[in-house]
């Protein structure tokens, strides 16, 4: 059985395309661990082509990186459709808890990472924020299934959870492929982390406090 308490409220869920794409998917016969798999791909293409990027200039540059945020993107969908499938469709599998947290580790540290040493260009200290901010990332989902091995709902409050983040790096892609029109190469790319960076380090916080608040309520005479 599905557990409703750590599903991400998602309005996208409502919509007529992902229920058609869902119903699809699962008339198709496809499993909802098979399209996290397909997440990872798309993630690693994101990787690779944000990587290319700080290899190349003008015209191929723009287009890596504009085909890495549609690679954010599908990896997002994919990270839709896996549940919707799952739950709405009834075709989730036993490993399902698995394929539902770990493409998403690997799959942040990849784009993170790879937008990191694709801003190298700009700056030396970009990698570095790069491998921060998946830290950052993993910690705020450790914050989060803390909080349900202590018997809490999870909690997926921002400024800078999954989807939040993803949506800041595929704008800062975006950017990114129009910087030679005032000079930039790689700036957009770390500021864009650097904002992920701060952000997901708020979450995890701001996570964290909420946790120690709902312990306090649920055990106020304990001193352990």
């Amino acid at each position: 059985m599905t557990d409703l308490g750590n599903r991400r409220p998602l309005k996208s869920r409502s919509t007529g395309w992902a229920k058609a794409f869902a119903r699809g998917l699962a008339k198709a016969g496809v499993t909802p661990d098979l399209i996290s798999f397909a997440g990872i791909l798309f993630a690693a293409v994101g990787c690779a082509l944000l990587l290319y990027s700080g290899l190349i200039q003008g015209a191929c540059r723009a287009a890596a990186l504009i085909l890495a945020g549609v690679c954010i993107q599908l990896r997002l969908m994919c990270n839709l459709l896996d549940g919707m499938v799952a739950v709405e469709h009834a075709k989730g599998s036993p490993y399902g808890p698995i394929w539902n947290e770990l493409p998403d580790r690997i799959a942040d540290a990849l784009l993170l990472v790879g937008a990191g040493y694709a801003a190298a260009t700009a700056c030396d200290l970009a990698p570095t924020v790069g491998w921060l901010a998946t830290a950052l990332a993993i910690l705020t989902a450790y914050v989060r299934e803390l909080g349900r091995g202590l018997g809490f709902d999870a909690d997926f409050c921002g400024p800078m959870a999954k989807p939040h983040r993803m949506a800041a790096l595929t704008a800062a892609c975006a950017v990114a492929a129009l910087e030679p029109l005032w000079g930039w190469r790689g700036e957009a790319l770390f500021i864009g982390l650097a904002i992920i960076a701060a952000g997901t380090a708020l979450t995890a916080a701001r996570r964290t406090l909420r946790l120690a608040k709902a312990l306090k309520a649920k055990n106020p005479t304990s001193l352990g």
